[in-house]
């Protein structure tokens, strides 16, 4: 795995440390693109707070800013960064596969 893509997935695990972030993702990938101030509107946080979150979101590469009507500007996902996250952890797990599979077979042995 080339070693931008693990810097990539660790702005992705970082941004998605945090309940905010993911349900700021969760409305964005349920209602499609939409403003800070519509969000600050749905979720339980002010809308500097959806804001500083949208920031580190964009820095993720997990959402764009695209402007909108009346000057407003719009987010929407991107899935790219997510999809580089998914092809590292499962990088990890068959990493993991074949040598938990080798315990296992060693324990089944060992018990009969």
């Amino acid at each position: 795995m080339p070693p931008d893509a693990e810097a990539i997935a660790e702005q992705v695990f970082a941004a998605l440390a945090d309940p905010t972030r993911r349900a700021i993702l969760a409305a964005l990938a349920e209602r499609g693109p939409t403003t800070a101030t519509d969000l600050a509107d749905r979720l339980p946080v002010t809308r500097q707070a959806i804001a500083k979150h949208l920031a580190l979101l964009a820095d993720a590469g997990l959402v764009t800013a695209e402007p909108g009507e009346r000057r407003r500007v719009r987010y929407r996902l991107r899935s790219a960064p997510m999809q580089v996250a998914q092809h590292f952890l499962a990088a990890l797990a068959r990493d993991w596969d074949r040598p938990l599979e080798a315990l296992a077979q060693h324990l089944e042995r060992r018990d009969d």
